[in-house]
C-alpha cells in the first residue's frame, strides 16, 4: 500500500521514538476479535446454550474476565478500545447519528475520532507490525478519519453503524447506501457476501500476503454479529429451532444457572425483571412461534461468527503462527434492546418495507429479511443483569472479555477484577513490548493513554489493576455511572429508568437489585462528588431539554436528507397534525 510523504515521515520519526526492545520475530501476533451488541451470557464460556467451540477453546486456554465493562453503545466503545483514551476526550461521546446540534458546537462532541489521540494500530505499525482491519469502523469517514489513515495498512471497512449481512444494503433510512471502503477507496461487496465469513476471508488474505517477511501482525476484526439486522445462514438457524419455545423468562433463568455453575457469577445472584419483558404466556401461539424464531436466528448468527473464528484459528495453526499469537475477544457494548416488541406491527413493517426488507416468518434471517430479537429475549441474553444497550445498567456495560494465547503463559483461568474498555489498548501495547506515548507522537501532541495493562492479571501477578480508591466515570446522553472498587453509582433516565441515582455492590449484586445508598450514605456522597469531577475533567456536556435518542436520530436523518429549512417545515407539520385532528373532530 502506498503512503504519502507526510505519513511516511511521521512513521519514520515514530519508529525512532518507539523502537521496540524485542526483535520483530520475537514479538507476538495479536488478533483482536470484537463482536457487536453481544450480551453478557451469549457465548458458552459465560453460560450460553449457543454452541461456540472456537471461543470456548480460547477461554479454556486463556483468561475469562467476569467483571469487564465497556461503553453503552458502539462508537464510544471503539474509540476507547483503539486509543486507550476516554471517549469524551477522544471526540466520541456518542455516535454521530445521536448528537444534538447544541452538543456538536463543542470540539469534543463530533462523534468521530479526534486528531488529539493516536490509535494502537498507528503505534504498532510504527514499530514494525503489519496492521490489518476487516469489519465495522464507525469512527469517521471524512478526510483523515478512515481506518487506512489511522494506522491500518490494509483495510476493508464498513463506515456506518450497521448494515445488511447478506448484501450491500443499509439497515436504516439514515443511510443512502451501505458505505464500505477498502484501503481508503469505496468498495463493492461480492455477490456471495455473508459478513462473518467475508471478514475472516479478508483477514486471512491480509495475513497471508505478508507471512514471508517474518514481521508480526495485528489484526482487528470488528464483526457485524449480532447487530441489527440479525441474519444467519439457514443451517445455523435450523440448529436452534425449538430451543427457545419456552420463552425469555425460562432462558433468563437457565443462563443464570449455567453462569453460576461455571463460576462466572457468585451463587444466589438476585435478578430484577425488566418492564420490557412481556408475559410470554399471554402471547398467542403464533406470536410465540415467531418470537422463538427471532431468537433462533440470533443464536445462529453467534454460532456462524464462532465457526468463522474457528476457520481463522485453523489457518494460523497450518501456517505455524498459532503458537505465537495472542487473541482478545470482547463486545463493543451490551445486547440491543430496542427491537420491535411486535414485529408484525404497522411501524415495524413500515420500516422494513421502506428499505425493501421482509419480516416474513419463513425467510426470517435470510437474504432480504429484517430481524431483531424481542426486548424480552434481550433481557435473557444479558442474564442476570438489568438494562441493555444505550443504558448504563450492567446489561448495557458488562460484556465478555477473553484474553488467550500461548505467548501469555496465563496462570489463571478467570478473574473477577474490574476492567474497563481503555485497558484493552494499553494491554495490546504491553503485549507488543511498546511503551505508551507520553504526551507526543510523530511530532504532535496527543492525549495520554489512561487504560491499564491487564497483563499482570493474566499472569497472576496481581489480584486487581484498579485499587479500591480508584474512581472511573462514564456518561451517555445523561445516563451516568461511576465505578469505585466493588461499588457503582448509576443513573438511568426514562423511558426505562427513573433518573434517580442508586448505589450497588456489583461484585455481590451484579443484577443491581439492592440499592445501598441509604445504608452507605458517606460512600454514596463521595462517589457523587467523584462523578461531578469526572464530568468537569472530561468535558461532559448536558443533554438539551427534551432530548431523546430516537427522536434525535430522526431529526438528524431529516436534516441530512432535506436540509434545515425543510426540516423546520416537516417538524411544523408534525406539530400541527394533532391540532388539526382535534379541530376536525370537534367540527
Amino acid at each position: 500500500m502506498r503512503r504519502g510523504p507526510v505519513r511516511a515521515t511521521a512513521i519514520a520519526l515514530a519508529m525512532l521514538a518507539l523502537a521496540p526492545p524485542l526483535d520483530a520475530k520475537d514479538r507476538p501476533n495479536i488478533v483482536f476479535l470484537l463482536a457487536d451488541d453481544l450480551g453478557y451470557t451469549d457465548i458458552a464460556p459465560y453460560g450460553s446454550e449457543v454452541n461456540t467451540p472456537a471461543l470456548s477453546k480460547l477461554a479454556q486456554e486463556g483468561v475469562r474476565f467476569t467483571n469487564y465493562h465497556t461503553a453503552a453503545n458502539c462508537a464510544p466503545a471503539r474509540a476507547m478500545l483503539l486509543t486507550g483514551v476516554n471517549n469524551h476526550l477522544a471526540g466520541v461521546p456518542n455516535i454521530p447519528e445521536m448528537l444534538a446540534p447544541e452538543q456538536m458546537a463543542h470540539e469534543n462532541y463530533q462523534g468521530v475520532l479526534g486528531d488529539n489521540v493516536v490509535t494502537i494500530a498507528t503505534l504498532l505499525e510504527s514499530s514494525g507490525y503489519h496492521t490489518y482491519m476487516a469489519g465495522k469502523w464507525h469512527l469517521g469517514a471524512g478526510p483523515g478519519k478512515l481506518p487506512s489513515q489511522r494506522g491500518f495498512e490494509r483495510t476493508v471497512a464498513l463506515m456506518d453503524s450497521g448494515a445488511d449481512n447478506w448484501e450491500q444494503r443499509p439497515y436504516l433510512p439514515i443511510y443512502d447506501r451501505a458505505n464500505w471502503f477498502a484501503d481508503g477507496q469505496r468498495f463493492e461487496l461480492p455477490d456471495d457476501f455473508y459478513s462473518s465469513r467475508f471478514l475472516i476471508d479478508k483477514t486471512i488474505e491480509f495475513i497471508g500476503s505478508n507471512l514471508g517477511d517474518e514481521k508480526p501482525f495485528f489484526a482487528y476484526l470488528p464483526f457485524q454479529a449480532v447487530h441489527i439486522p440479525v441474519q444467519a445462514p439457514q443451517a445455523y438457524i435450523d440448529r436452534y429451532m425449538g430451543v427457545y419455545d419456552e420463552g425469555w423468562d425460562h432462558l433468563r433463568q437457565a443462563r443464570h444457572d449455567r453462569a453460576v455453575a461455571l463460576g462466572v457469577l457468585p451463587e444466589a445472584v438476585p435478578m430484577a425483571r425488566m418492564s420490557t419483558s412481556a408475559d410470554w404466556g399471554a402471547l398467542s401461539s403464533a406470536r410465540q412461534r415467531y418470537e422463538a424464531k427471532r431468537m433462533a436466528v440470533y443464536a445462529g448468527m453467534i454460532e456462524a461468527m464462532d465457526a468463522n473464528i474457528g476457520r481463522l484459528l485453523t489457518y494460523l495453526e497450518r501456517q505455524g503462527q498459532l503458537e505465537n499469537t495472542i487473541f482478545i475477544f470482547t463486545s463493543d457494548n451490551g445486547a440491543e434492546g430496542s427491537g420491535a416488541q411486535d414485529p408484525t406491527s404497522f411501524s415495524a413493517n413500515s420500516l422494513a418495507s421502506s428499505l425493501g426488507y421482509s419480516t416474513d416468518y419463513e425467510t426470517l434471517g435470510l437474504r432480504g429479511s429484517y430481524n431483531s430479537i424481542n426486548p424480552g429475549f434481550t433481557s435473557a441474553v444479558v442474564s442476570p443483569l438489568s438494562f441493555y444497550k444505550f443504558y448504563v445498567g450492567e446489561g448495557g456495560l458488562r460484556v465478555p472479555l477473553i484474553i488467550s494465547g500461548r505467548p501469555l503463559h496465563a496462570s489463571r483461568a478467570q478473574t473477577d477484577a474490574f476492567a474497563w474498555a481503555t485497558d484493552v489498548a494499553a494491554t495490546i501495547l504491553a503485549f507488543a513490548g511498546l511503551d505508551k506515548p507520553e504526551g507526543r507522537f510523530a511530532g504532535k501532541p496527543v492525549l495520554p493513554i489512561t487504560g491499564r495493562d491487564l497483563g499482570p492479571l493474566v499472569r497472576g501477578e496481581v489480584e486487581r489493576v484498579y485499587q479500591e480508591s480508584d474512581a472511573l466515570g462514564y456518561e451517555l446522553t445523561g445516563h451516568a455511572v461511576l465505578f469505585q472498587g466493588d461499588f457503582k453509582i448509576v443513573r438511568n433516565l426514562p423511558p426505562l429508568g427513573d433518573g434517580e441515582w442508586r448505589l450497588h455492590n456489583i461484585a455481590r449484586d451484579p443484577g443491581e437489585v439492592r440499592d445501598l445508598k441509604a445504608e452507605m450514605p458517606d460512600l454514596f456522597q463521595a462517589m457523587l462528588d467523584a462523578y461531578a469531577r469526572f464530568e468537569q475533567e472530561h468535558k461532559v456536556m448536558p443533554i438539551p431539554p427534551g432530548y431523546s435518542q430516537t427522536r434525535q436520530i430522526v431529526i438528524n436523518m431529516l436534516r441530512d436528507q432535506y436540509g434545515s429549512a425543510m426540516l423546520v417545515a416537516l417538524l411544523t407539520i408534525l406539530l400541527l397534525i394533532p391540532f388539526v385532528v382535534y379541530v376536525r373532530t370537534r367540527n
